[in-house]
C-alpha cells in the first residue's frame, strides 16, 4: 500500500468519525429536547387544568346562590382563600384557591408544583391589583418542576358581570 492510499484511508476514519460524532450529538440533542418539550407541555396543561376546575365554582361566596350588585358584599381583599371549614376539592368559589397548592407526578417527569394566587384586580386595568372588593378577580396559576428552568404562569380574569 503506497503512502499516498495510508493518507487517504487514514483521513476518510477522520471524516467517517466526525460525522459520526455529529450524528450522535444530534440524535442526543434532539431527545433532550422532546423531553424538555414533553415536560413543558405538560406544565401547561396541569396549569390549565387547574383554571378549568375552578371556572366551575361560583364568583365568590356571597354569590354562590345569587348575584349581587354590590361589590362590598364580596370577600374582603385580606380573606381571600379557603374558609375554616374547606377543604380542597370542597371549595365553591373562585377565592378558596387562593393560596393553593399540590404536587403531581406525571410518567415522565415527577414534583410538577401546581399553586394558585387570587386576587381583585381594577377593572380599567386587569393587570392592576386592587385591595377592594370589585367584580374582577385574577387568578394566577404557576407551574413549576425541577426539570423546567423556567415557572409556568397562566392567568386567567373571572368577572360577575
Amino acid at each position: 500500500m503506497s503512502s499516498t492510499q495510508s493518507f487517504l484511508s487514514l483521513g476518510a476514519i477522520i471524516l467517517f468519525s466526525l460525522i459520526s460524532l455529529r450524528f450522535n450529538s444530534a440524535v442526543l440533542e434532539n431527545s433532550t429536547i422532546e423531553t424538555e418539550n414533553k415536560v413543558y407541555l405538560t406544565a401547561f396543561s396541569l396549569g390549565n387544568d387547574l383554571i378549568e376546575e375552578i371556572k366551575k365554582k361560583a364568583f365568590d361566596v356571597a354569590t354562590v346562590k345569587f348575584p349581587t350588585t354590590d361589590p362590598s358584599v364580596l370577600t374582603s381583599p385580606y380573606s381571600l382563600g379557603p374558609a375554616y371549614n374547606e377543604v380542597y376539592p370542597n371549595y365553591n368559589d373562585v377565592d378558596d384557591f387562593n393560596r393553593y397548592s399540590r404536587t403531581i407526578s406525571a410518567p415522565h417527569a415527577e414534583n410538577y408544583n401546581v399553586s394558585c394566587a387570587v386576587y381583585y384586580v381594577s377593572e380599567t386595568n386587569p393587570d392592576y391589583k386592587v385591595m377592594k372588593q370589585t367584580f374582577y378577580k385574577k387568578v394566577d396559576v404557576t407551574v413549576t418542576s425541577p426539570y423546567m428552568n423556567k415557572a409556568i404562569v397562566l392567568s386567567f380574569i373571572f368577572t360577575l358581570k
